[in-house]
């Protein structure tokens, strides 16, 4: 059965119509001849194919989110999925700009005298410039498709659909972009995603991780893993909080990057300096930590933690783990201390 927060795919046969969020809200039509496959995601939705409110997506997520109308409109039209998921990812900054966010407009499209639709106005190489705004961002995957199908671009259909370094160096010969860097940008997000494997019938893979038996930290959470085209996961501690595993030699800016986050910051979320040598396979949050656990009330210092390792373990903010418990956030514990995963409760 679906749980409050799952992501459910709504499906018309051979139609891809939009998801549900379970304890949220809908986000798509449904009737009698729908069928759902379910979806665990890590994307809540405001409203129909949205970006929530607040909140930032990565790559991963967008891709995760996207690649299924990606390959709906290259099935339709031709246009191979890689460079669709490419230029939305390149244009839309994940989904995270101002543009997507407020005018749906996922590719950066402007407005032309034949357009009839909605107008929101935004500096790009000129100021106040004119910008097509959709009531939702699955209709800029569809006006993206019908405006690369102008006689400008028509000789890229020419190509081989699985041609993406071709259709990247196209675009930009077309007119698309101004940047000279634009066909390399959307080569290397195609290449560093392999969203090339999308245009060959491939997919990305959005999974629920097994729990190893015998571990402590599954009692306490439920992981949903979503990995895309073998880069890194991203996974989800107790439902609530995101985050992925080090690899050997990565640094908070390092990630910051991979992941379009602000290095100081993702040191921050896990109370930690910026120049921190992270160890492999260690625990590192891509969002804030809880002021307190929603699983349990107290833990039982182990040999060999501290209160930062405990607070990477429970998900709680190191100063709110302290200020919990009466102590510094350097003070040292001793193995058997019970420490207090919450506000304490005020004694009449």
């Amino acid at each position: 059965m679906p749980v409050d927060g799952s992501l459910i795919r709504v499906e018309y046969p051979g139609r891809f119509a939009g998801y549900v969020i379970m304890g949220f809200q809908q986000c798509g039509l449904v009737d009698s001849r729908k069928r759902f496959v379910l979806l665990l995601s890590l994307m809540p939705c405001a409203s129909a194919f949205a970006q929530p409110s607040g909140q930032r997506l990565s790559a991963e997520e967008y891709i995760a989110m996207w690649q299924e109308v990606a390959v709906r409109e290259m099935e339709r039209h031709r246009i191979p999925a890689s460079i669709t998921l490419a230029q939305g990812l390149l244009e839309s900054g994940n989904g995270n700009s101002e543009l997507a966010r407020k005018a749906n407009n996922h590719f950066g499209i402007k407005c032309t005298s034949s357009w009839t639709g909605g107008k929101v106005y935004h500096d790009d190489d000129r100021r106040n410039e004119c910008f097509r705004k959709y009531k939702n961002a699955e209709a800029s995957y569809t006006d993206h498709s019908e405006f690369l199908l102008k006689q400008r671009y028509a000789s890229l259909f020419q190509l081989d659909i699985r041609d993406y370094k071709g259709w990247a160096k196209g675009l930009k010969a077309a007119g698309y972009a101004t940047d000279p860097r634009y066909p390399q940008k959307l080569i290397d997000l195609i290449e560093r995603y392999q969203l090339h494997e999308l245009d060959k019938g491939g997919r990305a893979a959005a999974k629920r991780s097994k729990p190893q038996a015998g571990s402590e930290r599954t009692e306490r959470q439920e992981e949903v893993t979503v990995t895309v085209g073998g880069s890194r996961a991203i996974q989800v501690f107790d439902g609530r909080i995101k985050y992925v595993l080090a690899k050997e030699g990565d640094t908070f800016d390092g990630l910051a990057a991979e992941l379009g986050h602000i290095g100081g910051q993702l040191a921050r979320y896990n109370d930690l300096d910026k120049n921190t040598r992270l160890k492999a396979g260690q625990v590192v949050f891509i969002q804030p930590k809880r002021n307190s656990s929603k699983r349990q009330a107290t833990h039982t210092v182990r040999d060999g933690e501290d209160l930062w390792s405990i607070s990477q373990q429970e998900g709680i903010k190191l100063a709110k783990l302290a200020e919990w418990n009466g102590l510094s956030t350097s003070a040292k514990v001793s193995p058997g201390t019970k420490l207090l995963l919450k506000k304490p409760r005020k004694r009449r």
